[in-house]
């Protein structure tokens, strides 16, 4: 439960927070988006006061039928962003949330710690070799179909046992290529209805056999949304329980639009043992 973040060994064994910080002008959640240094800035040193151990910087929207955006424009929204926060917070651990392998050298090189991928290397042939020439560490999420199509009519037969099969599938890819510190993020939302998710979050303690750590990013999701036909901003309270219930089921890092709260779940969950 240990991952190397650019030396540093992180010790997954007590629970983790991920802010997330979206440099996008269209991510389902406004207050995640951020369109200027200065308002970066403020959001980052807000987080990390409140508690999370890693930033992750996205680029690009993936939401469900989400606009396509180029390669360029992702590293012109990114890289910046990710040298402006080292400069100002140094220690501070970035993930690039991204399935692009330029995107994701240029952004290690910028000082990032982490690739989070939501398309497990299905999206870029090159990005799989990349992390492994990087050697950094990989979140692996299970996503039906792609970010255009992947809410239209989602099947599975069992998708604790599917997810299963397909992340197994693509680590034993990872150990081959000598990648391994690798988080196992079950993609809530991605090619998932509600009853999916939910299942999958029953079974959360059962995804990865216990080898991995776990990532739960359940965050003002539809998952909620939907279920009680309200909007993203209303979701606070409903993403408190999941994340709650995601550590009692084995979660070790909570990426979160709220960090605060998240801490609070932890904290609490922590006097359980």
């Amino acid at each position: 439960m240990r991952i190397n973040c650019k030396g540093k060994l992180i010790d997954l064994s007590e629970p983790k927070i991920m802010g997330i910080l979206n440099a996008t002008p269209d991510s389902f959640f406004g207050e995640s988006r951020s369109a200027n240094f200065t308002e970066t800035l403020k959001r980052v040193e807000k987080m990390l006061n409140e508690g999370a151990d890693f930033i992750d910087v996205g680029g690009v929207s993936t939401r469900p039928g989400a606009a396509d955006v180029s390669e360029e424009d992702e590293l012109k929204r990114v890289v910046p962003m990710i040298e402006i926060i080292l400069k100002e917070f140094p220690e501070t651990l970035i993930s690039i949330d991204t399935y692009r392998a330029k995107v994701a050298k240029e952004t290690i090189e910028a000082g990032a710690a982490i690739i989070n991928d939501i398309s497990a290397g299905n999206l870029d042939e090159n990005l799989l070799k990349t992390v492994a020439e990087l050697k950094v560490p990989y979140i692996l999420m299970h996503m039906q179909g792609t970010p255009k199509t992947m809410q239209k009519n989602p099947q599975y037969e069992n998708v604790t046992i599917e997810v299963n099969q397909f992340l197994s599938k693509k680590i034993k890819i990872l150990k081959e290529l000598g990648i391994n510190d690798i988080i196992l993020d079950p993609g809530f939302g991605f090619g998932k209805t509600v009853e999916h998710n939910y299942e999958l979050l029953n079974n959360l303690d059962l995804i990865g056999f216990g080898e991995f750590p776990l990532l739960a990013g359940v965050s003002r999701k539809s998952m909620i949304t939907r279920l009680l036909n309200i909007s993203a901003d209303e979701a606070l309270n409903g993403t408190t329980v999941l994340n709650t219930i995601a550590l009692q089921k084995g979660a070790k890092i909570l990426r979160v639009h709220d960090v605060k709260e998240a801490k609070e779940v932890i904290e609490i969950h922590k006097m359980l043992k």
